[in-house]
């Protein structure tokens, strides 16, 4: 793999690597995802790991360029991500 090709979050080839991890949450993926299936998991957990991060990010910048978001605007993006018109209560 060059180490000049950028790739995005999720993407790019598979690489090996060495981290530890207490043993409980070993057994804990071990027990959920199977010894097969421990990469694939633990890789999904970086992901979305880095995904809050930076969404944690946006939200500081926010915040500190416009204040606080209000209860308003945190019930309404919670009813965009959940999938519900605001209007009517439902399911959109």
């Amino acid at each position: 793999m060059s180490d000049d090709t950028t790739f995005g979050v999720g993407e790019g080839p598979t690489a090996n690597v060495s981290v530890s991890l207490h043993v409980g949450n070993i057994s804990a993926v071990r027990a959920r995802a199977g010894k097969r299936g421990f990469s694939a998991y633990v890789d999904a957990a970086v992901q979305r790991q880095i995904e809050r991060d930076n969404l944690a990010e946006l939200v500081s910048e926010h915040e500190a360029e416009h204040g606080a978001f209000t209860r308003g605007e945190i019930d309404a993006a919670r009813a965009e991500l959940r999938g519900v018109d605001e209007a009517a209560g439902n399911a959109a």
